[in-house]
């Protein structure tokens, strides 16, 4: 992010890849490159237990780059707004338009305004049907998936299930 943007919000450490334990693979051809969306704000996300083992269990596989995406507060929103960026990843600070895949944890229906706003921000279409080609795949999981219709038009797949069980390369099959 542009350091004057930084400067002038608060708790700008929410948007910077600077906590212990954290990735910092960078995306090749050879990797599985994919952003991680919490629908709320880094301190909601990062205490979420689901949201660290799917970080930890993902980035400890070869092929795969996972990065992550959250809420931002509305003080940065403004300043995105203002200054027309895109949200961006907090590992390598790539535009999530530039993503291949973005998948979201749908924990509750209190954020399904925040999965717009993250859409919005990250100049991804917000309809799944008005979606180019060379747009990411948006993909929708976790608990909320047991009734994804109020979403649906928003997403191009949702995985029910356990994610770290489903999107990891097995030894004896790939996926």
């Amino acid at each position: 992010k542009d350091e004057h943007l930084l400067a002038s919000v608060l708790k700008p450490a929410r948007y910077i890849n600077n906590e212990l334990n954290s990735y910092n693979k960078i995306p090749t051809e050879n990797t599985v490159n994919f952003c991680l969306a919490f629908p709320d704000v880094y301190e909601i996300g990062m205490s979420h237990l689901g949201m660290s083992i799917l970080y930890e269990k993902i980035n400890q596989q070869t092929p795969y780059a996972l990065e992550r995406v959250f809420t931002p507060w509305p003080d940065m929103e403004a300043k995105l707004i203002e200054n027309d960026l895109p949200l961006v990843s907090l590992e390598s600070q790539t535009p999530l338009f530039q993503f291949p895949t973005v998948g979201f944890s749908l924990q509750y229906e209190l954020n399904y305004t925040n999965i717009l706003s993250i859409l919005e921000r990250g100049k991804i279409s917000l309809l799944s049907s008005q979606r180019k080609e060379e747009e990411p795949l948006i993909i929708g999981g976790g608990p909320m998936t047991v009734n994804p219709e109020p979403l649906a038009d928003f997403f191009d797949l949702f995985l029910i299930g356990d994610g770290e069980e489903c999107i990891l390369i097995n030894k004896r099959r790939k996926l």
